[in-house]
């Protein structure tokens, strides 16, 4: 059994930590091999458990979990399971463990870290996204909405919401654009009467969603242009797509961030006015002297008491 402190292994991946306690399991005493045992078999309780939580789940005292890490190079527990934590901070595990993840800070009393580390990502998310891309590129994406007989907006999931927010604000300047699936329809039905004449802004991060792929790619053969809006310039969505944006969609949530797509979006939209005809101008000041007349909105406030 090696108890030397082993160097650089906070760059270690998980696998690379479980292949080490792997290698060292035959030299372990018996209560240290039935602990490195539980995480062999149980690797992703390690990113998301207290080592009081994962001791009592092995049935041993929290000090073995120490021991058992200190005999593959690290400190202490910790430091062990800090691999296992980044790889759920970036989602390199499924939706339910990132979860356990965030409520193991809450447990922790780490709400502060969680706090930082959600501005960070937001702040970064936005940073990389607008970095990945160029005013040309929006412009050209722009132009072909404005030149558009319909556009249609596809989101489904988390990216429904933003497709509708994307509708809604655009709606107070043109009628031209519109977000499927429409209540009670599905996509590829949406799109059925649409052609070289239209363009579908599409958007789906990981995991991909097999229904806006689905459309995508249906749309294509329609003669549509595409506008893909997805995570990665590999997404099924963005290859072979006529404009892509990819988003930086980091969080240590258990869902991807959805705020660098709407802020990507609201960029487009407001390409979209800048570019449209100026009687554009006029229907949104309609729009809006509308609401006021209809007393939608509170002129001043009033004191009530």
């Amino acid at each position: 059994m090696n108890d030397m402190i082993v160097p650089n292994t906070d760059s270690k991946a998980p696998q690379e930590v479980l292949d080490d306690l792997a290698t060292e399991l035959e030299e372990l005493t018996p209560e240290l091999k039935k602990a490195a045992s539980y995480v062999l078999e149980n690797p992703n309780d390690v990113g998301v458990s207290s080592i009081r939580e994962i001791a009592d789940a092995a049935g041993v005292k929290p000090n073995t979990f120490v021991r058992m890490a200190r005999s593959v190079g690290f400190e202490g527990y910790e430091d062990f399971r800090h691999p296992f934590r980044e790889a759920i901070r970036s989602r390199g595990t499924d939706f339910p463990d990132r979860a356990r993840w965030l409520q193991s800070l809450a447990k922790g009393g780490q709400h502060d870290s969680l706090f930082a580390e959600m501005a960070a990502c937001a702040i970064s998310n936005i940073e990389n996204t607008f970095a990945a891309t160029d005013a040309k590129t929006m412009k050209a994406a722009a132009e072909v909405v404005v030149n558009a007989r319909h556009t249609y907006v596809l989101g489904v999931g988390v990216n429904n919401s933003n497709a509708r927010n994307f509708t809604y604000l655009a709606d107070m300047a043109v009628d031209t654009i519109w977000t499927i699936p429409r209540l009670g329809s599905v996509a590829t039905d949406d799109l059925a009467r649409a052609d070289e004449q239209d363009v579908l802004i599409a958007m789906t991060c990981k995991p991909y969603r097999t229904d806006v792929i689905t459309a995508v790619e249906l749309a294509r053969k329609q003669g549509l242009r595409i506008i893909a809006i997805s995570d990665s310039p590999a997404s099924p969505i963005v290859v072979g797509s006529d404009y892509a944006f990819i988003v930086d969609a980091e969080t240590p949530q258990f869902f991807p961030s959805s705020v660098a797509t709407v802020a990507l979006l609201e960029t487009l939209l407001a390409f979209v006015i800048a570019d449209a005809p100026e009687e554009v101008i006029s229907s949104i000041e309609r729009f809006h002297t509308r609401r006021h007349e209809m007393g939608l909105y509170q002129e001043e406030w009033k004191d009530r008491s």
